[in-house]
């Protein structure tokens, strides 16, 4: 599947960009992996994708308590979308194949 493998994604969020890692597994339509930054690694979960369609919620803690919800598209070796942060609202993010 053209979703499966290692991004390197850049996030905009309101306090600058951050960079994070993103591992991906797809089986049928269920999307699994993780999500890194700043040295730390979570499971994605409620992952899905649907052709080149791609969406999946990741909990934080830093800076504060958050489930970060991601709905995107893969494009050959990218991958770009919007990220919800709850109240705050929804930012771009971007990414490469690593």
């Amino acid at each position: 599947m053209a979703v499966d493998g290692n991004w390197n994604l850049v996030l905009t969020t309101p306090m600058g960009e951050r960079k994070a890692t993103l591992s991906l597994q797809s089986s049928g339509g269920t999307l699994t992996g993780t999500q890194g930054a700043d040295g730390n690694s979570t499971d994605i979960f409620d992952g899905t994708v649907n052709g080149d369609s791609v969406a999946w919620k990741v909990s934080i803690t830093n800076p504060m308590p958050l489930t970060l919800e991601f709905t995107g598209a893969v494009a050959g070796d990218s991958i770009s979308g919007e990220m919800g942060i709850g109240p705050m609202g929804s930012f771009p993010f971007t990414g490469t194949r690593a």
